[in-house]
């Protein structure tokens, strides 16, 4: 006898639907092809054992298990319960009129319970545009995929219960999830605080640049300064996700299991902080299974690389490329993936190996020549793709022991909203793009154009400053985002200003004998 159920392998961060055929005859035989991994291969000893534990009896005969298109990689356990219900139905233990309306995707434990499973998004959002009927998989992804409307996701306990279900003996509601009430009701809710910050309004205003613009930043200050504790306020002042943008970040964390049991849509930006010892792939993503990296994970959101220089030279190099592009395309022998990369990149570093070049108070005590070395381990076309770099120095005493409360980010995140709704409507047909930092040359002779007075004062900083080409559509830039900001359609002489002083590291006295200042 012949039994179709329907599963979905997950591709990239989108799912395609595998059909598993089970054909159950005379023989003595369990065989399964299609292209399965080892986890897909070992899926007969947990689904013989899920069988006999839910009271039903494994049939003694010969099994055939494939699972078409046979040339995609089918990878991880979640194939067990499509599987099983194939053989239940096979052997007419149970009767699935509808079996051909669902999809069904879980992991077996040896008792039959149902172990969670990743890319639960990713599947419903392929069974909604199939038409299918409805979603079968375990209780711990059901609110996952419930986020995806005019789709019956059902979360169940274990095989008795999908058994029950398809046979009719038992009726389940499926799960219910406004996705709409829960996007407006999480999204403004945050941990830390710009409020709690003392001082440093120069660098807030850097940060409030940097969230309206979209543009990359780098932070560089002693230790203790606090470029750990600003950076980690900074989604507090990103502009709240869309809803398409949040679907999509949840989709690339479904994939990539990092989705807690019972999580729902994820309504605040990524921010994601990898230590310097992390790998090149899992930077980028990749591997023998191919996996989101942070880069990817930090899709709309931000990566905060702390201690920059102390990264691998050749996992810096590889952030090049999805900088520019906003996405990642890893291809091997055996496969090619496209993940999504856009991101906004934050990075702190130390001035010098010491971490007192140019500390008010303290002495450098590095050997002549180690503060331009240490920068150097920052290739010059990574620095590149960097809009800002500000230098961050200590809180003075009476500052850090004020009881007075700095602007909190509610305040911030208004203007920093209204800019980019300037930005948005600026670029509405500019396809793909959103925000000033993404603009190429050709948007920046259109839209930053400069008055005399305001190309003077360029002119003048890049000579005094012996400032690199590269700085010159980097101001440009900046200078735009900060004119939205002022509510200005052209940029103005101060704007200009308070960008080339953006520029630190492009100026030629970095690193050499003497103050930046």
């Amino acid at each position: 006898m012949l039994v179709k159920t329907y599963g979905a392998a997950v591709q990239g961060i989108d799912a395609i639907v595998v059909t598993i055929e089970v054909v159950i005859e005379s023989g003595i035989q369990f065989c399964i092809v299609g292209l399965p991994d080892t986890a897909v291969k070992e899926s007969h000893q947990r689904v013989i054992s899920a069988i006999k534990q839910s009271g039903y009896a494994f049939p003694r005969k010969k099994i055939v298990v494939n699972m078409a298109p046979a040339d995609v990689k089918k990878e991880g356990a979640a194939y067990d319960l499509p599987i099983a219900v194939a053989m239940l139905v096979g052997t007419e233990q149970i009767a699935a009129a509808e079996l051909g309306k669902y999809m069904i995707m879980g992991e077996l434990s040896l008792d039959g319970s149902l172990l969670p499973v990743r890319g639960a998004l990713p599947m419903a959002i392929e069974a909604r545009r199939l038409g299918y009927k409805g979603l079968i998989l375990p209780e711990a992804n059901a609110t996952e995929a419930a986020v995806v409307n005019n789709l019956e996701v059902y979360g169940l306990k274990n095989l008795q219960e999908v058994a029950d279900m398809l046979s009719g003996a038992q009726k389940f509601e499926p799960v219910e999830f406004d996705t709409r009430a829960e996007f407006a009701r999480s999204q403004n809710a945050f941990e830390y605080d710009f409020s709690e910050v003392k001082g440093q309004e120069e660098v807030k205003r850097a940060f409030e640049v940097a969230c309206a613009g979209g543009h990359n930043i780098l932070l560089v200050g002693p230790p203790g300064a606090g470029k750990s504790m600003m950076s980690k306020r900074l989604p507090s002042i990103m502009p709240p996700l869309s809803l398409a943008e949040a679907l999509e970040t949840t989709k690339i964390h479904s994939v990539a299991g990092k989705l807690k049991s019972g999580s729902k849509l994820m309504t605040r930006r990524p921010f994601r902080s990898p230590h310097h010892t992390i790998s090149p792939v899992a930077l980028v993503g990749g591997g023998t299974n191919p996996m989101p990296g942070e880069i990817s994970l930090a899709h709309n959101g931000i990566l905060f690389l702390d201690e920059f220089p102390e990264f691998s030279r050749s996992v810096l190099e590889v952030m090049r490329q999805p900088l520019e592009d906003r996405h990642i395309s890893i291809s091997r022998a055996r496969y090619s993936v496209d993940y999504p990369a856009g991101f906004m990149l934050v990075a702190s570093m130390n001035p010098c190996p010491c971490g007192y070049y140019n500390h008010p108070t303290k002495d450098c005590t590095c050997p002549p020549g180690a503060v331009s070395k240490y920068l150097s381990r920052i290739s010059g076309p990574l620095l590149d793709r960097i809009d800002l770099h500000v230098e961050i120095l200590p809180v003075p005493f009476e500052k850090l022991s004020s009881m007075d409360e700095g602007e909190g980010s509610g305040a911030i995140r208004e203007r920093v909203v209204k800019a980019r709704a300037i930005q948005e409507a600026r670029f509405a047909a500019e396809r793909g793009m959103h925000c000033n930092a993404q603009m190429g040359p050709r948007q920046i002779a259109r839209y930053c154009r400069l008055d005399e007075a305001s190309m003077a004062i360029l002119q003048k900083a890049m000579i005094k400053y012996d400032m690199s080409a590269r700085a010159y559509d980097r101001i440009l830039k900046v200078a735009r985002t900060i004119a939205d900001l002022d509510g200005s359609a052209d940029i103005r002489p101060v704007h200009i200003t308070e960008a080339v002083n953006y520029r630190k590291l492009d100026r030629s006295g970095w690193g050499a004998t003497g103050s930046l200042k």
